[in-house]
């Protein structure tokens, strides 16, 4: 009876659980990896690189959402099957360390310096027992995809630059800008305060703030880093240096006021599209999109993009990333998390195929879907 269940453990170890038997995405379910363990890559990226797609995202505990663990690294061929390619940035056990166990350590995205040849992680970084106050960029680097990748530094963006969406009049009228004269938040004044930039001018000398994130390559292979800033009440859009480890302090400002986090970008036929959320913590919120001809702008904002069950609460869950699919014609996928902050590793993801329809991004729920959605690319 003992080497009856022990085989049967060995069969049910080998046989991935996460309904890929016949390629199937299934958002919502347990994912299992190589080990059949539930991927465990949260608020995370996907960068293909010679064939192989690597998932990257935040290794979450049992009863904690602060990092305790660092980057995780998947990897896979076909989306479906994830093989565990274990920690590719620890945490620190070294105090006082800006990266030390406890830290919060978020949205971790990795894209690849063909001229340095290096592999560079963006990721939004608190301090440890500082909450969200330190609102910083980490960047770290490796020679190989898997890591490990070595830490640089983390800071806020921008110090004493002006995006480039601001003429010298509105420069001049942000200088007088005092918080003190808005202490009241909230009110139609603080709310024309903040969209006139009362909080880049408050943060103007410490460097901008930088929490939910992402980054993009371009077609030309310029990078650019996309956060929520200011309290989270205004997105900004800043171009990474030609080794994409630090701003080079151009910058716009996006949706001022609008309070957008969770920004994910992808691009088609030359127009831009981001799709972000609303501010709600660990509760989901309906979706919102935006497009632009120029990444920096200006940016129109549309309705969200879901459809179907809960689409007004974007499916249970948050954005993180568009994928590209490599080989398959117009191939994107929207990922998003399901966020369980009383279980946090237990958190779900949503993969959808976003669809096109009078020229805008839908992405409609679906229970089981598979790459086969996609047109071969010829």
């Amino acid at each position: 009876m003992k080497m009856k269940k022990s085989l049967l453990s060995v069969v049910l170890m080998t046989v991935p659980l996460f309904s890929h038997a016949k390629g199937e995405i299934r958002s919502g379910q347990l994912w299992p990896d190589n080990h059949g363990v539930h991927v465990n890559a949260h608020g995370g990226g996907i960068l293909y690189h010679r064939g192989t797609y690597y998932w990257f995202g935040e290794h979450k505990a049992e009863n904690t959402s602060n990092a305790m663990v660092g980057v995780t690294c998947y990897s896979s061929k076909n989306l479906t099957d994830w093989k565990n390619e274990g920690v590719a940035l620890a945490v620190s056990d070294e105090q006082g360390s800006d990266i030390e166990k406890g830290c919060i350590l978020e949205r971790p995205k990795v894209i690849y310096n063909a001229k340095t040849r290096k592999f560079v992680m963006w990721f939004h970084l608190e301090l440890k027992g500082l909450g969200y106050r330190a609102a910083r960029a980490g960047v770290a680097v490796a020679d190989k995809v898997t890591g490990p990748y070595h830490f640089l530094r983390s800071q806020r963006v921008n110090a004493y630059r002006y995006p480039l969406n601001v003429t010298e009049s509105e420069k001049a009228a942000m200088a007088k800008l005092q918080p003190k004269d808005y202490a009241e938040w909230w009110t139609p004044k603080w709310r024309r305060a903040i969209e006139k930039g009362l909080f880049l001018q408050r943060d103007l000398s410490t460097g901008q703030m930088a929490r939910d994130q992402t980054v993009y390559v371009d077609d030309d292979g310029k990078a650019y880093h996309i956060f929520s800033s200011e309290d989270n009440l205004t997105l900004q859009i800043a171009e990474l240096s030609e080794d994409y480890t630090f701003h080079t302090g151009r910058f716009v400002r996006v949706a001022a006021g609008g309070q957008n986090e969770a920004p994910a970008i992808f691009k088609k036929d030359g127009t831009y599209w981001m799709i972000t959320s609303g501010c709600t913590g660990w509760e989901p919120n309906k979706a919102r999109m935006f497009s632009a001809r120029d990444i920096m702008g200006p940016w129109k904002q549309h309705e969200s993009p879901c459809v179907g069950p809960k689409a007004d609460l974007t499916f249970g869950g948050q954005s993180t990333y568009v994928l590209k699919v490599e080989g398959r014609r117009d191939a994107f996928i929207f990922m998003a998390d399901i966020w369980r902050p009383k279980h946090p590793s237990d958190a779900r993801y949503i993969w959808l195929p976003i669809d096109f329809k009078n020229g805008l991004p839908v992405v409609e729920w679906r229970d089981e879907w598979t790459l086969e959605y996609f047109k071969v690319d010829k």
